[in-house]
């Protein structure tokens, strides 16, 4: 039992660094998915381009090789030395990645979902006298919304998981709590149970989530034609 104790308590730890990389993250990438979107979708050809090349390598390679350049190369660059010091520089440095990272991902939703509302709707707001402004934000954002609900909850399901991938710069979080009772922590070693017991965590909070997507689904279901 007092295993079984400290085991939880040190995975509830890293539970909870997991919850605020992921909401931190979810805090910065959903605003700034959006603004790469406005830019991947504007007419001065050399800001469309530089948001598409953004996209076009955050997508293209992987998210750990892209946490390992934020965090060691400013270190070698920087005449200071690394701004990641501590615990708190290597959350930090993880926020800033996932962020990057998932808000290049948003924007193609983004954009898929804009330029997937019809646009018959955005003329017909025009023939009524609406500004543009009065068009994207009371005819195309309510419907994008909608569009954009299963998508966007299949990445943000995916980011509780790839979570995990900020241990490789030995941020605590779970994962990271689950195998250091294999390595000798907390005056144990050799247990596997704790890095399989991970896994619980990880499907009650995929499966709130998938709760909570499916209640909004529903409740934007009005938009259906």
């Amino acid at each position: 039992m007092d295993q079984f104790i400290t085991v939880v308590g040190a995975l509830n730890e890293g539970f909870w660094q997991t919850l605020k990389l992921f909401f931190f993250t979810l805090i910065g990438a959903l605003p700034l998915g959006l603004v790469i979107a406005f830019g991947s979708m504007s007419k001065l050809a050399p800001l469309r381009w530089l948001c598409r090349a953004l996209v076009w390598v955050f997508r293209g390679t992987p998210l750990m090789l892209q946490l390992l350049i934020i965090f060691f190369v400013p270190g070698y660059l920087l005449p200071g030395g690394t701004p990641w010091t501590g615990e708190n520089g290597r959350f930090m440095a993880s926020v800033v990645a996932f962020i990057i990272n998932y808000a290049c991902y948003f924007s193609e939703i983004y954009r898929g979902g804009i330029q997937g509302v019809p646009v018959g709707q955005q003329e017909a707001g025009q023939v009524l006298g609406m500004s543009k402004s009065q068009i994207f934000f009371k005819v195309t954002l309510l419907q994008m919304v909608k569009r954009i609900i299963p998508p966007m909850s299949n990445e943000i399901i995916t980011l509780v998981k790839d979570t995990s991938i900020a241990r490789i710069i030995a941020l605590e979080e779970l994962i990271f709590a689950g195998y250091s009772f294999l390595k000798g922590s907390h005056g144990y070693a050799g247990l596997l149970w704790p890095l399989f017991f991970t896994g619980v965590y990880y499907l009650l909070f995929n499966g709130i989530l998938t709760l909570f997507f499916g209640w909004l689904e529903k409740k934007l279901s009005y938009f259906r034609v």
